[in-house]
């Protein structure tokens, strides 16, 4: 039994990915933020992969990501600020982040 869980582990991950991937999107388009942001172009906002790339180096950047997403601000991109997304669940902001920072894939 545990060969085989050992075998299929890996193949239920690779097809769940896309699943993950796609829940965030779907995450995204639900609370609007892909209003202002795209994935891969600068619309209002910075395209998702910009960003991701901004935070490339910084190993803990989901949390202030989280934050920032929650909290809004302004200066880090232009001059046009970010709403503060609220009604959004720290879970949420969280997952959001990540896909955010695995270049919104």
């Amino acid at each position: 039994m545990s060969r085989i869980l050992s075998v299929l582990m890996p193949a239920l991950m690779i097809l769940a990915a896309p699943t993950a991937a796609q829940a965030s999107l779907d995450m995204a388009k639900k609370n609007a933020c892909m209003a202002c942001h795209a994935v891969d172009k600068k619309l209002v906002g910075p395209a998702y992969q910009e960003v991701a790339k901004k935070y490339a180096d910084q190993k803990e950047a989901a949390a202030p990501l989280a934050a920032s997403i929650r909290k809004g601000g302004s200066g880090k991109w232009g001059p046009v600020p970010m709403p503060a997304q609220a009604a959004l669940s720290e879970a949420d902001a969280r997952t959001l982040a990540e896909w955010i920072l695995a270049g919104a894939r």
